[in-house]
């Protein structure tokens, strides 16, 4: 394969992996790092049949805590989600790994959900900032 071609279909791979999020947040970043220390997309929440399951960090799933699910933040790592079609917010402690549906950036307990008002729509545009 010609190296143009091997270094176009690189970019589209990076392209087609990047998301829908604005800003992404890595694992070693913290809020004194700009705009990486946010992320926007959609969020959702956790289906009560997930109730006493355990998350990727050997927790069970408790669906009154406040508590989330991110794709690389550290577990334990606290972030304050927003919601932004009506400004509420609530901070949740990561401890599970997700989600995995593509367009989403965080999976929120049903506790959270509720406190963003979100219950009844299932999913909302969020804004998420890394607070530790």
């Amino acid at each position: 394969m010609k190296a143009w071609m091997a270094g176009l279909s690189l970019a589209s791979l990076t392209l087609a992996l990047s998301g829908c999020a604005s800003h992404s947040i890595g694992p070693d970043q913290s809020p004194g790092q700009g705009a990486y220390a946010t992320q926007q997309g959609q969020a959702a929440y956790y289906s009560d049949a997930y109730q006493g399951k355990r998350t990727a960090n050997g927790e069970r799933y408790d669906r009154n805590a406040l508590t989330a699910a991110h794709r690389s933040l550290p577990f334990g790592t606290r972030v304050n989600v927003t919601n932004l079609d009506n400004g509420r917010d609530v901070t949740v402690r990561i401890n599970d790994r997700g989600p995995f549906t593509r367009g989403r950036i965080i999976d929120l307990s049903r506790r959270a959900a509720q406190q963003l008002g979100m219950i009844r729509s299932g999913t909302a545009p969020v804004r998420v900032t890394v607070l530790n």
